[in-house]
Parts: structure tokens; sequence; C-alpha cells
């Protein structure tokens, strides 16, 4: 018995173009009914050739009795009240990252997912791929063992042509530099893995570009497992590479240099002690072919709203990067090693420097 294709409405066409395609992409789940941008030209092009309706209100998009889901891909600063909004209309939600900016929004907004009924998933689409299905596949045939130790790079290139957007590199307008809208996606993808965070030390700095927020990190965290990682972050590269690293007891695995699409880049593992290779090659060889990234992600989604057994990225997914967040910023200022999970602290209200200015 065929499902009824979800009617969708993306909001905010820069993002949105991706989420577009991937939307397209799984036609068959899927229908795009509106793209809505205030610049409304925007969202002419995303729509270009296809036929599907335009708006510059989000109003009249969330009035629409027949959008199931919205899709918000604004500006942070607008992702809660929009996302809020959306839900109380009775909308499926998915928000790009940061889904919120404060760990106390993230407990607003969950309210309003708990009061709506309605599925809310944050953006993620990294952990969806080849490379990623293989490595859970192995660790669920039970050869990974012990988690020992992960290092996670995010080494990319944001030159003073990205910061032209006014609202980029400032704590109003994107609510935290490279650890927000940056790594986040890598952290989401080493808990991923690895599991929760429950200790972590951090150093912090501008030293890129003239921006207010932090283009630099130097990150180290232990996991609830008791895995150790660290996370290296930089703006300042030469070009754009993501290297995820993962050192199980019973074998290694290590992604390509894609910066963006980690778990769909072609991965090595490699079997240590008790583990062979050929026990490895065994179950790699029998992983099926899965969609990746955006498509993934959406794939997901749609199981999810469905009722159906999935793999969505969930609220608690998005506030526990959130609380990541946090942590890192309290430690780089504070000098202190912070426990994790967050329940409170000086920053769950805002993170952001009262008086503007530095991340450190």
């Amino acid at each position: 018995m065929s499902v009824l294709r979800k009617r969708v409405a993306i909001i905010g066409a820069g993002i949105g173009r991706e989420h577009f395609s991937a939307y397209q992409n799984l036609s068959d789940r899927f229908e795009v009914a509106v793209v809505c941008d205030r610049d409304e030209a925007r969202a002419l092009e995303v729509v270009a050739g296809s036929g599907i309706a335009t708006s510059a209100s989000v109003d009249e998009v969330l009035g629409d009795p027949s959008v199931d889901i919205v899709d918000v891909c604004l500006p942070p600063f607008l992702h809660l009240p929009i996302s809020v909004q959306a839900l109380r209309a009775g909308k499926h939600v998915v928000c790009e990252k940061p889904m919120v900016g404060s760990l106390a929004e993230a407990d607003q907004l969950a309210s309003a997912i708990d009061a709506s009924g309605k599925m809310f998933s944050p953006v993620f689409q990294y952990r969806f791929g080849a490379g990623m299905a293989k490595l859970q596949a192995l660790i669920n045939a039970g050869l990974a063992g012990k988690p020992l130790v992960a290092s996670i790079e995010t080494h990319w290139n944001r030159d003073a042509t990205y910061y032209d957007n006014p609202w980029r590199g400032t704590w109003k307008g994107e609510q935290g530099g490279a650890i927000l809208g940056h790594a986040i996606h890598a952290h989401d993808f080493l808990c991923a893995v690895f599991g929760p965070v429950t200790r972590l030390s951090a150093f912090l700095d501008t030293r890129v570009n003239p921006i207010e927020t932090e283009d630099c990190a130097a990150i180290s965290l232990q996991m609830e497992s008791g895995a150790l990682a660290t996370s290296s972050v930089t703006l300042g590269a030469h070009h754009d590479t993501s290297r995820y690293r993962f050192v199980f007891q019973g074998l290694t695995a290590e992604s390509g240099l894609r910066p963006y699409a980690p778990a769909s880049d072609e991965w090595t593992f490699s079997a240590r002690g008790s583990t062979t290779q050929d026990q490895l090659d065994r179950v790699l060889q029998s992983v099926p072919a899965v969609k990746q990234g955006f498509d993934g992600f959406l794939e997901a989604f749609g199981d999810a709203v469905e009722g159906k057994r999935n793999s969505a990225v969930t609220f608690a997914d998005g506030r526990r990067s959130l609380e990541l967040v946090t942590a890192i910023y309290q430690a780089a200022r504070s000098g202190e090693v912070i426990d994790l999970p967050l329940t409170g602290g000086p920053l769950y209200d805002d993170w952001t420097p009262q008086a503007g200015g530095t991340a450190a």
C-alpha cells in the first residue's frame, strides 16, 4: 500500500537550495509545495523550471493546511521563532543547524515539540553515507570492541569574501563561530560513533579574519565510554578538508578528506588484535548501498514521520550538540575542565559575550 507523499514548505532559499535538490531526489516520498524567501527572486531561482510555487510570506506558508512539513533554512537567530510557529501550526519541522541559540532556547523548543505531537529533526546530514553505514555495521557485528581514541579535523578556508554577508562572523547574526557554524557537524559525528561527551577542555581564538567570533579551536574530550578524543578546527586552511579517525580495540576506521560529506567518502578499516581483516571484509561486503548526505537525512526523517523503524536525527541529538557548544565556550573562557551533561550553568541562557568581542 503506497503512502501519500508529504508536502514540504522550504523557508529560506540559501542552504534551502540543497534541501530542495534532496527532496527532488526523493520525489516518491516528498512533494515540495512552496519555497519561501523574503527575497522572492531567490526562491524563484531555486524552483526555476519546476512549476513549484514561491512565496515571500512565512505566515502565508504556515497557514496552508496542505503543508505537512516545514523545512527551516534561515539564519540561526530565526530558527527558534519560526520552528515554534510551525509546530503550533501543526507541521512537522526540519531545522538547519544550529537548531537554536542556547540550551534555554532548546528547552523552550522541547516544550513546543511536546505540545505539538509533531516530529522535529535538526539537520546533521554528515552522518549519512556509505562510510558511516560500514562503520556501524562493524560495530553492530561486535568487531570494533572498546572505543579508545578519536581525532577530528575541520580544516576549512573562509576568507573575507565569505564574511561579506553582514550577519556572518557576528554574535548577533550567527550566534557563534567555527564551533557553532562549522565544526558542529564533526562533533555530532563524533558523538554518533563514540557516544556522549562527559568532560572537556578547550582553547578558542580568532586568528584568521577580523570577525567577532572564533575561527580556530583545539578541544580535548572524554566520552562516557572512557574513550578520549581531540578536535582541531580552523577556517584558515589553504582549502577545505575534514578528516575523522576512530581507534577501537579491534579496528581503526579512517575517513577520506571530503569536507562536507565525510560519511560518503572512501573509508579504510584496518583490523587489530584478535580481529582479522578477513572478518572486517566479510562484513563490509554485506553492507547494502545507502543514500548519502541530505538524501539520507531526509529519507530517515520520512521514515520517522511515517512511524517506521528509522535512523532519524532527533531533538535530543540537537540538544546534545548545543550542550557541547555551551561547554566548549565555558571551558575556553574559564580555563576549567567542564563536566557534562549541563542542566544549568553560567552560559545556559546565552553563550554570546554580553558586549560582543572575541570568543575567549
